[in-house]
C-alpha cells in the first residue's frame, strides 16, 4: 500500500483530495495545525504541525512512499506581512523537500500557483515555456519554493493550478455568486475578458494522475480546466444553478474599473476586468484529462454552497 504524507488536508482542496486518496486505497498520513472537524476520512492518520513553526519532518516522513504539499498561505492578500510569505510558502517547503530527500521519498507533488508564473492578468496565453513574472510577494514566494524543491534533490513533480473552485465557493468567485443572487439586473454584460479556471473535480484528478504516472516526475505543469470562461459566462452560470435568468446589462468597462480600482487598487481590477489564460495542453499530452466542463460545475459549485443556494 502507498502510503502518502498530505500538508493541507482540512483546507478548501485537501478534503476532497484526502477522501479520494483515503477511497483509492492509499495509506494517508495527514499533517494539520489544528484537530479537524469534521473528522478526516476513517484510517487517515492525523497528526500535527504549524508550517509557521519549525517542525521535524524526519518522524512524519519514515516509512512515506509519496508526499503531495497542499499547505501554505493560499492566496495574495492585503495584511499578510512579506515575510510570512518567505517562511510559509518558501521556507518551511524547503525544510520538507530537503527531509523528504534524506528519508527517501519517491515522489514528491509541490502544489504551487499560476501566481509563481504570472501576476493577476496575462496579455497572451500562458504556457509552461513562458518565463516566470510573478507580481507579488504571494508568487515570488511559490517560485521560490519551486526552486528549493527542484535542487533539494527529491524526485518532484510541480503543479501551478490557476483558481480553485467547487461547493463552498471562497474569494472572488465567492463575491460574484453572492451578486448573482440579488434579484436584480447586473452590468456585467461587456465583461467578456476570459479566465481559466480549474474546478475541484479536475484538480483531485491531476493529483491523482501525476502520484500514478512516473513520467511527470522532474516536470512542472500548469493546470487549468479545459477551455477559459469570460466573466459575464461565470456570473451567467451562478444564475442559472440559482434558478435565474442571466439579467445582465451592458456597462463600458471604463467607469467599472476606475470603482474597481478605488475601491481594492490595480490587483482587484486585474483580477475582474484582466484576462488570465493558460493551456493546459502539456498536462494532458502526459494522459491527464480535465473531464469537468467548467459552466457545469459552477453550477453545481453555486448549488452547493450554503451562502447562495
Amino acid at each position: 500500500m502507498t502510503r502518502v504524507l498530505l500538508t493541507g488536508a482540512t483546507g478548501f482542496a485537501g478534503r476532497p483530495l484526502v477522501a479520494r486518496l483515503a477511497a483509492t486505497g492509499y495509506a494517508v498520513r495527514a499533517v494539520v495545525r489544528h484537530s479537524p472537524s469534521p473528522p478526516l476520512p476513517d484510517g487517515v492518520e492525523v497528526t500535527h504541525g504549524d508550517l509557521g513553526e519549525p517542525i521535524d519532518w524526519d518522524p512524519l516522513l519514515r516509512s512515506v512512499d509519496a508526499v503531495v504539499h497542499l499547505a501554505g498561505i493560499a492566496h495574495a492578500g492585503r495584511g499578510i506581512a512579506h515575510a510570512s510569505y518567505d517562511r510559509i510558502n518558501h521556507q518551511a517547503t524547503a525544510a520538507l523537500a530537503r527531509a523528504a530527500a534524506r528519508a527517501g521519498v519517491k515522489h514528491f507533488v509541490f502544489v504551487s500557483s499560476v501566481r509563481a508564473q504570472s501576476g493577476p492578468a496575462a496579455d497572451h496565453v500562458l504556457t509552461e515555456r513562458d518565463a516566470p513574472q510573478p507580481s507579488d510577494p504571494y508568487g515570488r514566494s511559490k517560485l521560490a519554493a519551486e526552486a528549493a524543491v527542484a535542487a533539494s534533490g527529491v524526485p518532484f513533480t510541480i503543479l501551478r493550478p490557476v483558481l480553485i473552485y467547487g461547493p463552498g465557493l471562497k474569494g472572488n468567485l465567492a463575491t460574484l455568486a453572492r451578486l448573482a443572487s440579488w434579484p436584480l439586473p447586473l452590468p456585467f454584460g461587456a465583461f467578456v475578458n476570459r479566465r481559466s479556471l480549474l474546478g475541484i473535480d479536475n484538480f483531485v484528478n491531476a493529483i491523482m494522475f501525476v502520484l500514478q504516472n512516473p513520467a511527470t516526475r522532474g516536470e512542472i505543469f500548469l493546470v487549468a480546466d479545459r477551455a477559459p470562461v469570460a466573466l459575464a459566462e461565470i456570473v451567467a452560470s451562478f444564475r442559472n444553478g440559482l434558478g435565474r435568468q442571466p439579467g445582465l446589462f451592458s456597462v463600458p468597462p471604463r467607469p467599472m474599473e476606475a470603482i474597481a480600482r478605488l475601491v481594492g487598487g490595480a490587483a482587484l481590477w486585474e483580477r475582474i476586468g484582466g484576462e488570465l489564460v493558460v493551456d493546459p495542453a502539456k498536462l494532458m499530452a502526459a494522459g491527464w484529462s480535465p473531464a469537468t466542463d467548467t459552466k457545469a460545475a459552477l453550477i453545481k459549485s453555486v448549488q452547493a454552497s450554503p451562502s447562495t443556494a
